[in-house]
């Protein structure tokens, strides 16, 4: 319901204009492309520390009765981390930013753009970056021998799908920001799901009430979905946890462009 009504209000040049205008950011100056650049180096380097380094220590890991080294369990989770962080990085602090304090989306109303292209547009651009990363950390996976190509090209959409659920969600939340210091609260919240989404060790290993609450939340989600494409073993299951993806990229669109109507508009 929520894609049909998107679809149904939403102008593909309109949106087009608004990634058109963070396209020409990129034209300011080296510090965009820096930050822009920095972004990906993050999970890689989870990933040599812990994965490789770590796992030197750990040994081979058995999860579902498959035996695999312990850099082959973390390297899809750092993957969809890479997708998650680089999609919030475009719809939390930049969005919050435009929104804020250079009243960038209040300039763009004044063209016949409406909110929900305002949002559609940002979160577009967000899973442009996202995927950016994601490319890349997969030519490493593979590089390192850590998934097949054909399991890569297999995940890339899956990553791409993260994207756009974290975007979603990203955009959601930075409309109810009310400062800068909000960002420590949301910070927080995803280094816990960082930390125990099933990313450094199976969920299961958790006490049965934690391993609940897990369960429950997006990045958990995430991992799997990637995991099960990166390691070759799909299932049903898998359709599970895209659906979860799904249904919270297009609340979190929704309720975006609903917020910014409510800010700019009202």
């Amino acid at each position: 319901m929520v894609t049909a009504l998107v679809a149904s209000r939403v102008s593909p040049g309109r949106v087009g204009a608004v990634i058109g205008r963070n396209v020409g950011a990129l034209r300011s100056g080296p510090s965009y492309w820096i930050v822009l650049v920095s972004g990906f180096f993050e999970p890689l380097l989870y990933l040599l520390s812990i994965g490789v380094g770590v796992g030197a220590l750990v040994g081979d890991l058995t999860v579902d009765g498959r035996t695999m080294p312990y850099a082959a369990f973390v390297a899809p989770a750092m993957l969809a981390v890479s997708a998650m962080s680089g999609a919030l990085a475009e719809t939390t602090f930049n969005f919050f930013f435009k929104l804020k304090y250079m009243k960038t989306f209040e300039a763009v109303l004044a063209t016949p753009v409406r909110p929900i292209e305002i949002a559609v547009g940002e979160l577009v651009w967000a899973i442009v970056r996202g995927s950016l990363y994601t490319g890349i950390f997969l030519v490493v996976m593979v590089a390192m021998g850590l998934t097949e190509p054909g399991w890569a090209l297999a995940a890339f959409p899956a990553t791409v799908l993260v994207g756009l659920a974290f975007g979603g969600l990203g955009m959601a939340v930075s409309t109810l920001m009310r400062g800068w210091q909000d960002f420590d609260l949301m910070g927080t919240g995803q280094f816990a799901l960082f930390l125990f989404s099933g990313t450094f060790s199976p969920v299961r290993d958790y006490p049965a009430a934690v391993e609940v609450l897990v369960q429950v939340t997006p990045l958990y989600h995430a991992v799997e979905l990637v995991r099960g494409l990166c390691l070759g073993v799909p299932g049903w299951g898998l359709l599970g946890h895209a659906a979860y993806l799904v249904a919270l990229a297009g609340v979190g669109v929704w309720f975006a462009s609903r917020r910014l109507t409510r800010v700019l508009c009202d």
